[in-house]
């Protein structure tokens, strides 16, 4: 306890006070940072920052957001994450600290059916709406490793974009009624989130994943949709290829693009 710094704000005390209980707290982390230290904070919760933003929100009779929260929200909670990770403090004498910040989230009512985490998708990010302010900084440096790199990283962006709009199509008139194309476009979907991005960090193979794995996986997934794509939208005068055609010829190969993760990442391999 002697290392513990509290910042304790009860469900009785003023909505205002619950929203700064966030950033005194953060700001404290960061104080013992530059002094060199690692530190760790447990924001409990966030759900109730949320809900004071809302009341104040609603006080000031603005126009709410989505589930009644005011639009600046993800800004907010962008700006509060942000300022996690380690870094380099300025002065002397040298000084290496880092905040890492462990959330809780309380939903109302204990409801936790939200889909990401029924479907174990962890990290349970949305990498559609999500975002970061600095995804164009190491662009340089990936370069240097591989200049393919932020190409298949945009292609894999533009596939769950169209997944999430196939998506909307599925639930009204079934997957049976898309475009072979389509289909092609949802099965590397769902290879790119359970083979590529869904991690598990208790496992050997997983809890690390260096650069050149990473880009020869995406790589192997993005040139399989490709070949698919190529394939299913050549329509000869009798003969037709479809998904489930693929499926069956190249099952091994599939299982193999679906089976990259359990690859050892110790010993560097080349794509």
């Amino acid at each position: 306890m002697q290392r513990t710094t509290l910042v304790a704000n009860t469900s009785n005390m003023p909505v205002a006070a619950r929203e700064a209980s966030i950033y005194t707290g953060i700001t404290l982390s960061e104080y013992f940072r530059d002094q060199g230290y690692n530190v760790s904070m447990m924001a409990d919760s966030t759900s109730r920052w949320a809900e004071a933003l809302r009341e104040i929100y609603g006080r000031l009779a603005e126009m709410p957001g989505n589930g009644g929260f005011p639009a600046y929200l993800p800004t907010r909670l962008a700006k509060f994450y942000q300022r996690a990770g380690k870094v380099t403090t300025i002065g002397n004498p040298n000084r290496e600290g880092s905040v890492t910040i462990v959330a809780a989230v309380s939903p109302p009512g204990g409801d936790f059916t939200d889909p990401l985490a029924q479907r174990k998708h962890f990290p349970a990010l949305n990498w559609l709406s999500s975002y970061s302010n600095y995804i164009n900084s190491l662009d340089s440096y990936y370069d240097k490793i591989d200049n393919e790199f932020i190409s298949l990283r945009g292609e894999a962006k533009k596939i769950f974009q169209e997944e999430e709009e196939l998506n909307e199509i599925v639930q009204l008139v079934g997957k049976d009624s898309l475009a072979e194309t389509d289909q092609v476009t949802l099965a590397t979907a769902q290879l790119l989130k359970d083979d590529f991005l869904q991690q598990n960090s208790y496992s050997d193979y997983d809890q690390y994943c260096p650069l050149y794995k990473t880009i020869w996986m995406l790589r192997n997934i993005l040139t399989w949709h490709k070949l698919a794509y190529k394939a299913v939208s050549s329509v000869g005068e009798n003969k037709t290829i479809t998904l489930e055609m693929i499926n069956r010829a190249m099952g091994p190969v599939i299982h193999r693009i679906s089976s990259q993760k359990f690859e050892n990442s110790t010993k560097e391999k080349k794509s």
